[in-house]
């Protein structure tokens, strides 16, 4: 049985996320939507695909700088 993932749990990893947020986001290189932009569901799709993948190289990249 999977052990549930506890409040404090979920904090830590959001403030992770948050705080690794500005490197994400330049490793994904996405352009910034002008005014007024919407975008399709298959385009978000994307951008949060390629948002994910940053993020993992990101927290990648910050644990290699700790360690070394």
């Amino acid at each position: 049985m999977a052990e549930e993932t506890t409040p404090e749990l979920r904090q830590t990893r959001m403030k992770e996320f948050m705080s690794l947020l500005p490197l994400t986001m330049e490793l994904a290189g996405l352009p910034k939507a002008q005014l007024g932009t919407i975008f399709t569901e298959g385009q978000m799709e994307v951008r949060v695909l390629n948002i994910r993948a940053a993020y993992k190289l990101a927290r990648t990249l910050v644990k290699e700088i700790g360690e070394g």
